[in-house]
Parts: C-alpha cells; sequence; structure tokens
C-alpha cells in the first residue's frame, strides 16, 4: 500500500515541505533508507544522516532547520518521535486488516464468528468456540472447544489455543504461543515414579493483553490461570498454573513464574528472572534481571540477586563479594604474619 507525502501531513496534522506527491511503501531506519521508504528525525545526533538519505518522506519536528540541500520531502510536525509512533500503529493495523475464511481452514459448525474476521489457512478451530467481531487468527493456528476470544484479537500463526481459554479484547498472540497446556503436576508415588495430577482449570487473559513469541500460559489444576488487563509478555516466558498476573505488569524474556505465585499490578520484571511457586509479590515491584525470587516480596520493593533481595543491599554487597578473592589474600597474609 502506498502513501503520499500529502497524506501522511493530513493523517499526522502536519505540513509538506517538497514534493506532496512523493509516494511512500515501508518504514525504515534514515541511516538504512531508500527510495519509497518513510522515515523520521527526532534525535539530534542522527541530523547528518537526513542530508545522505535517500527515504522519499521524512518526518521531522516543525522546528528543524536544514543547513543544506535535502533529497527527501519532509513533513513537519510538532513532535516527529511520536507521529512516526503513530504511523507504526497505523502501518501495523494496515497489515493485518484481513477479512474472510481460507478454504482450508477447518471450522467446527457449532463455532461462532463475529463480524469482519479473519481465519487464516489451515487453522482449526473446534466446537462451541465463540469469537467476536474483528478478530484476525492468522494461518495454522489451533483454537479448541469453548474457547472465547474477544473483539479486536490478533492470534498470529502456529498460536495454540487449548480447550475452555478466555481471551479478552484488543490481545495479541504471538506465533507459537500455547495457552491452557497441562500445568506441571504430579504426585511422587512409592519406587520413585510420579503420578500425574488432572489439570482440570482454565486460563483467562484481560483485556490489551500481549503475549510474545513462544510463550507457554498453563491451565490451572483447578480454578483460574489469570492474567490482567494490559499485562505484557516478552518471547519465551512460562506462566504456570494458578499463577496471577495484575494488571500492566510487565516480563520480560525467559523469565518463569512457578504455581501459584501472585504477581501484583505495574510490576516490572527482567529476563531471566524466576519466581519459586505459592509466592506473593506485591504492587508496583521491580525484579532484575536474572534474579532468583525465593520469598514473598512487599510492595514497591526493588530487588535484585539469587536469592533476590533489596536492590540497594544487593550493590552495597557486590562491593565487597566481588572483592572476595583480594580478601582472602590480604587474611591469608595476616595469618601467616601472626604464625596462625
Amino acid at each position: 500500500m502506498k502513501f503520499t507525502a500529502q497524506q501522511i501531513a493530513v493523517q499526522l496534522e502536519g505540513t509538506v515541505d517538497g514534493d506532496p506527491n512523493a509516494e511512500v511503501y515501508q518504514l525504515s531506519k534514515i541511516e538504512d533508507a531508500q527510495k519509497g521508504s518513510l522515515t523520521f528525525l527526532s534525535n539530534p545526533k542522527y541530523t547528518p544522516f537526513i542530508y545522505k538519505t535517500k527515504a522519499s518522506v521524512t518526518i521531522v519536528n516543525d522546528d528543524f532547520i536544514a543547513e543544506s540541500h535535502l533529497k527527501t520531502t519532509l513533513v513537519r510536525v510538532n513532535n516527529a518521535y511520536d507521529s512516526f509512533t503513530v504511523l507504526l500503529d497505523y502501518y501495523n493495523k494496515v497489515k493485518v486488516s484481513k477479512k474472510g475464511i481460507a478454504k482450508s481452514a477447518v471450522i467446527d459448525e457449532s463455532v461462532i464468528l463475529g463480524k469482519d474476521c479473519y481465519v487464516g489457512s489451515m487453522t482449526c478451530i473446534e466446537s462451541d468456540t465463540v469469537i467476536a467481531d474483528n478478530v484476525k487468527i492468522f494461518p495454522q493456528v489451533f483454537i479448541g472447544s469453548n474457547v472465547s476470544i474477544g473483539k479486536g484479537t490478533i492470534v498470529f500463526p502456529g498460536a495454540k489455543i487449548l480447550d475452555d481459554t478466555i481471551i479478552g479484547q484488543d490481545c495479541v498472540i504471538h506465533s507459537g504461543v500455547v495457552i491452557g497446556a497441562d500445568g506441571f503436576g504430579f504426585v511422587p508415588q512409592e519406587k520413585g515414579a510420579y503420578k500425574k495430577i488432572p489439570q482440570t482449570g482454565i486460563v483467562v487473559l484481560g483485556d490489551n493483553v500481549d503475549v510474545g513469541a513462544n510463550s507457554t500460559i498453563d491451565r490451572a489444576t483447578l480454578g483460574v490461570t489469570s492474567i490482567g488487563n494490559g499485562v505484557k509478555l516478552d518471547n519465551q516466558i512460562q506462566i504456570a498454573h494458578n499463577v496471577e498476573l495484575g494488571e500492566n505488569t510487565v516480563i520480560a524474556a525467559q523469565s518463569g513464574i512457578a504455581g501459584s505465585t501472585k504477581i501484583g499490578k505495574n510490576c516490572v520484571i527482567g529476563g531471566q528472572a524466576g519466581l519459586a511457586g505459592h509466592i506473593t509479590v506485591g504492587d508496583n515491584v521491580k525484579i532484575q534481571g536474572q534474579s532468583g525470587v525465593i520469598s514473598s516480596v512487599k510492595d514497591n520493593m526493588i530487588i535484585q540477586g539469587t536469592p533476590a533481595f533489596s536492590y540497594n543491599a544487593y550493590n552495597k554487597s557486590y562491593v565487597c563479594f566481588k572483592n572476595l578473592p583480594d580478601f582472602t589474600k590480604e587474611v591469608n597474609q595476616i595469618k601467616k604474619k601472626l604464625d596462625l
């Protein structure tokens, strides 16, 4: 899809400086842009690139003053960074604005599909599932029985949404995600064997939840694994059975939350963090990357380490333990002098 500089200016309430008919069909970084690209300049350190860029159109701040000749057409706006973000959001919406049902999709006759939905090729949707208006389900997705998916949600290729899962409005489920698989529940038996505990609960996602590629959210043993409104999960995250995540909590890649742990609102959890089961993490908690959390955490704390403790205390302690070899050497020298 192509857009002219004038169309972009109208969309962003900006003005054109150059050719209003300059056309673009892709988004690019200013240093890599080619003819047909739309780019932006907001960080002053990238200013030299605007004189070299091959981009057909560049979004700039209103107060930008060119110091030499420009080949690119400018769209002047109040805030170039914010305006380009608006265009990125619009571009993504255009990319997924598909409608219709692929011939190779397999949809049970009991499924309820809302208006303006898209179901891609080789997708399978099983019985009694309800899919609201404007949901986009890309190719090779599996959706089990009795699933509910809210309005405007996007499910990217290869995702698996298993029986009884409830997904809210305007969620994004990326490729490779598995929602509703069995939790890791086994009872030790005699002679070292394990007996599986049936996992009979469900997963419920609130509205505006993003689940990154290849992440997994397990169904509850009993009850609900609950993901609150606005939660953002990065790629390759494990959410175990009966976990509760409060609204607007953000978790970075390769983190794992063990069973029945409750995490509050507005928390930020760094990459590769691990949280033990059956603990409670308060609201507004920040957990640094690679931390191991084995006990409950109060509201507003910042923690780090394995096992994790106060971020400030960790930094003070680090000054000591990073110098342990020197301390040990000094102690040994003192012991030698004292003939101990």
